[in-house]
């Protein structure tokens, strides 16, 4: 696919979302689409290849929430993955700060290398634990939106999000078709964590896939407890 057969495809659906682009953007989207699918030779960066597809449930996917990061400066990924939501978040908001976090490192590298290849700056990638960083404390509640994409159940992925999130600031999270149940559980972990549920979007991309974006506000400090270590967010979520 050269990058007029991607602008095409890409301004197709991105029209149908609201999501504005310019040019150096797509170029940069690009890029990284190519950069990946050659990487993934190597790498085991994401499943999905074939262009289009990768177009719209990396790409297109991923910018459906970037009208929640106007107005915002410091944003970060949790198990960012192949980079997104991250990646197109950040090509499409230079001036802001992203951290993006995984704790698979070989995927990592390839964002690295891709993303100093582009020329992205204010990015910082690390390869850690959510646990771990959120107790540091030059990290904890310094963030005004927290991201994550189909990561787990919500009451597990909210301990880790919500404690790098500040009073005021939101948690974005990506949810399938299921949410409902998820969110009924987590109804206590919000409270718990210091979060409000504020409310849901809902998007189809292509009549195919379910899009539900959650949006948790941080309404007070998390105790400091939060994110517990040794996997229990995951084996034993907060009821």
């Amino acid at each position: 696919m050269n990058i007029e057969e991607f602008k095409k495809v890409f301004l197709e659906e991105a029209n149908k979302n609201n999501i504005n682009v310019n040019n150096t953007e797509i170029e940069n989207l690009y890029k990284y689409m190519i950069g990946i699918i050659e990487w993934n030779d190597k790498v085991n960066v994401t499943a999905i290849t074939e262009e289009r597809l990768f177009i719209v449930k990396h790409f297109v996917d991923s910018l459906l929430i970037n009208h929640y990061l106007q107005g915002k400066e410091k944003i970060i990924d949790i198990g960012t993955g192949g980079g997104f939501p991250g990646i197109p978040l950040k090509i499409l908001n230079s001036d802001k700060k992203f951290t993006l976090i995984d704790s698979v490192n070989k995927k990592l590298n390839v964002i690295r290398d891709l993303s100093e290849k582009i020329g992205l700056e204010n990015l910082e990638i690390i390869h850690t634990r959510a646990e771990d960083l959120a107790s540091k404390k030059e990290y904890r509640e310094m963030y005004d939106v927290a991201t994550t994409r189909a990561v787990s159940n919500l009451s597990t992925i909210l301990e880790y999000m919500l404690p790098f999130i500040k009073v005021g600031g939101i948690a974005v999270c990506m949810k399938g078709p299921n949410y409902k149940e998820e969110l009924e559980e987590a109804k206590n972990a919000i409270e718990i964590l210091g979060g409000k549920y504020e409310h849901i979007e809902t998007f189809n991309l292509e009549g195919e896939m379910e899009r539900n974006v959650l949006v948790i506000k941080k309404v007070k400090n998390t105790p400091n407890k939060f994110p517990r270590g040794q996997g229990k967010p995951l084996k034993e979520p907060i009821r």
